[in-house]
């Protein structure tokens, strides 16, 4: 099936397309909303600016896909196969990324305000300036993820692997990051104002600047200089 195709089955009512070989396809703007692409295969397609509005991509590949200013609005995407995709100014507000893969995607600017991605893999991907207030981030994997200025007001990141990640100028106000791995990230300038940080690792972590006003310290390992020493807040 080429892309040409699937827009004319789905102008005529139909809407299931599993496992379909798209790799490549142009389905830029494409109108896909609401369809069944569950296990399709999409690298390397374009479907800049498409609508996928509720649809289920459940473990489809979408690697090296652009997305550019999609529409993935409460699309299923559990266990999604999206390494290094294009996703920036993308809208996947209330989609299920739960175990997807996104090392590397570009997701500068995206809209993923109550999205769950709890267990999804995040290694080194772009996030800056994403909007992720209410996601569900417990026990990801965004070692050196870039998120600085992103807005995670309420995220849950409990669990979550942040090793080196860039934080710099993001809002965590009352983030849950209980139990979070934040060594050797960079918090420069963060808000953490009443985020729950019990038990978090900050070891060697950059919080110049950074607001901790009311946050929850109890067991949270915090450096006391620049150097190695390091001490747990009781």
């Amino acid at each position: 099936m080429d892309a040409t195709e699937i827009r004319s089955r789905y102008a005529a009512g139909e809407r299931n397309f599993r496992s379909v070989n798209l790799i490549g396809a142009d389905l830029n703007q494409a109108d896909l909303s609401y369809s069944d692409l569950s296990g399709a295969n999409l690298s390397e397609a374009n479907l800049q600016g498409a609508n996928l509005t509720g649809a289920d991509l459940i473990f489809t590949t979408l690697s090296d896909a652009d997305l550019r200013g999609a529409n993935l609005s409460e699309a299923n995407l559990i266990g999604a196969k999206m390494g290094i995709a294009n996703l920036s100014e993308a809208n996947l507000i209330g989609a299920n990324l739960i175990s997807a893969e996104l090392s590397g995607a570009n997701l500068k600017s995206a809209s993923l305000s109550r999205a769950y991605l709890s267990d999804a893999s995040l290694i080194k991907v772009n996030l800056s300036d994403a909007n992720l207030s209410g996601a569900n981030l417990s026990i990801t994997n965004l070692i050196g993820a870039d998120l600085s200025g992103a807005n995670l007001i309420s995220a849950d990141l409990n669990g979550a692997n942040l090793i080196e990640a860039n934080l710099s100028g993001a809002n965590l106000s009352e983030a849950k990051l209980y139990r979070a791995n934040l060594a050797h990230a960079k918090l420069n300038g963060a808000l953490l104002c009443h985020a729950d940080l019990r038990d978090a690792n900050l070891a060697s972590a950059d919080l110049t600047d950074a607001n901790l006003d009311q946050a929850k310290l109890e067991g949270t390992l915090i450096s006391l200089t620049g150097d190695s020493q390091t001490s747990s807040v009781t």
